[in-house]
């Protein structure tokens, strides 16, 4: 494996630890649930104590004090799973979170890392990025990105907007290519994540997957069928 820490010093994975990092990507409206917030919450706190990695808040339309709110809920909630907040980097720090993801709308990439860097946040603070080609993803490595998503892999609602499906053949030249671990997104399911995995990436992350899942033991069976896939590699 090319990649084993993050820019900042945070080990991520080694040959020892072959689990695939899992995350949940959230998206409240898609539940059905208004826009309070509560049933993505339950998903959040679900997928942690299943034992996911991490949960990506990705919830654009929120205010920041909703956002801030539902962030600092899902902080406090169960599991060890890592918190990252979609775009709000104030919302991120001020909410105790692991880490900001950083798209194409959001602040600069290299910007944020050099302020992050300059002691302005934890030593250990993620800082994701979202990469649909190798220039991009080479952008954000040199940037100081933390780790890269990458995708659309497969066809998926969600990411129709980003253009076609990229393919696992581009996931891999991606994988091959940088030295920042890369998570693949985008219609992956439990029936296509092992060939992420063996594609090169790090993980996945996925909304309907887990969103799917009907109650704790299903999210919980989703977990570890997929970390299972480590075995693989």
């Amino acid at each position: 494996m090319r990649w084993k820490r993050f820019a900042a010093g945070l080990l991520l994975l080694s040959p020892a630890l072959k689990t695939p990092i899992l995350c949940y990507v959230t998206d409240r409206k898609s539940l059905g649930e208004g826009d309070g917030g509560e049933g993505v919450l339950g998903k959040m706190r679900a997928a942690a104590a299943a034992g996911a990695d991490w949960v990506q808040i990705r919830e654009k339309d929120l205010g920041a004090r909703e956002l801030l709110g539902l962030a600092r809920e899902a902080v406090a909630g169960p599991g060890e799973a890592r918190v990252i907040v979609n775009d709000r980097l104030d919302v991120a720090l001020a909410a105790g979170a692991a880490g900001v993801h950083l798209g194409r709308e959001s602040l600069r990439a290299r910007d944020v890392v050099r302020w992050c860097r300059a002691g302005n946040a934890a030593v250990d603070f993620l800082i994701g990025v979202s990469c649909h080609s190798l220039e991009e993803a080479r952008e954000a490595e040199n940037a100081g990105a933390s780790y890269l998503i990458f995708g659309p892999v497969f066809d998926t609602p969600s990411k129709r907007g980003m253009g076609a499906p990229q393919g696992v053949g581009h996931l891999a030249e991606i994988c091959g290519s940088v030295a920042l671990p890369v998570v693949a997104i985008g219609g992956v399911d439990e029936q296509n994540a092992g060939q992420c995995m063996r594609a090169g990436a790090a993980g996945v992350a996925a909304i309907r997957m887990f969103q799917q899942a009907r109650d704790g033991a299903a999210m919980k069976a989703v977990v570890e069928r997929l970390h299972g896939l480590g075995a693989s590699r």
